[in-house]
């Protein structure tokens, strides 16, 4: 099992989930992140500068089985993608079990 961890755009955040919907990855975590990344520059809005560098992103969290990988980080990449600087991250690790507490199940049985 891999758990895939993705940062992303907040504006990306609906087409990520509904790609990843209909790739049947079903169930994953996420929270709304703050973080720094290369965009250096600031901007002014209405006469009023702000720092970019504080950069307001969404955090996800998936494990998925080993032969599923591939697929749910295509969809991640085509969904999240804008070409511009701050897209994101994406970052896989290995899960070495898996448990579901209502039923005892554990390894891959545990994540459908």
């Amino acid at each position: 099992m891999k758990k895939i961890e993705v940062i992303i755009r907040k504006s990306k955040f609906d087409e990520v989930k509904e790609a990843l919907h209909q790739i049947e990855v079903n169930f994953f975590s996420y929270w709304d992140v703050t973080g720094v990344g290369n965009e250096k520059e600031g901007h002014v809005y209405r006469g009023v500068s702000y720092s970019t560098s504080d950069i307001q992103r969404r955090f996800l969290s998936i494990v998925v089985s080993d032969p599923f990988l591939e697929i749910t980080i295509n969809a991640i990449l085509k969904s999240a993608g804008t070409g511009e600087v701050g897209d994101g991250k994406i970052f896989v690790s290995e899960v070495l079990e898996a448990y579901r507490i209502r039923t005892k199940e554990k390894g891959i049985e545990s994540l459908n």
